[in-house]
């Protein structure tokens, strides 16, 4: 996936930031498209592994109902109170189904690194809890545009 951010180039974040900011923070607004073509956003938290971005979700949202439908999606995750503090990142792509759903547990050597990212960021715990209710979804982004107004100053 290579990053074709035309405009900001000189705010965009470097891929170790991207790295950074991703694995820090928890949690990312996720943007899907309902069957009549009306826009859905709602929170999640998330895992990143470096390449792809693992979303943990209710098997029976809303989100998973359109996901189904159609795995398009949209996703931002920002920080920032000041002008100056600004910063996030949008990645797009396609959802992929990854695993049982809903997960229970089964042995599934995909998912070993994102919930052993997801149980330590979101839990402390190094094992992924499974309550049967949740499944996981991969974003591999299409595309990503970052910034960090912070980069402003030094302009």
């Amino acid at each position: 996936m290579a990053v074709t951010q035309r405009r900001g180039r000189r705010i965009m974040m470097t891929p170790g930031e991207l790295d950074e900011f991703l694995a820090e923070r928890r949690t990312c607004r996720v943007a899907t498209v309902s069957a009549d073509g009306r826009p859905h956003v709602s929170a999640l938290w998330f895992a990143w592994d470096g390449t792809s971005l693992w979303l943990y979700s209710i098997t029976r949202s809303r989100r998973w109902a359109q996901l189904r439908h159609d795995p398009r999606l949209a996703v931002v995750i920002d920080d920032g109170e000041e002008y100056g503090e600004l910063r996030g990142v949008e990645l797009s792509g396609t959802a992929v189904f990854v695993g049982e759903a809903p997960r229970t547990g089964e042995p599934c050597p995909e998912l070993d690194v994102p919930e052993r990212l997801f149980a330590r960021k979101n839990f402390g715990m190094d094992e992924m809890p499974h309550d049967g209710r949740h499944a996981w979804l991969r974003l591999t982004p299409d595309s990503i545009a970052s910034w960090d107004f912070r980069k402003l100053s030094g302009l």
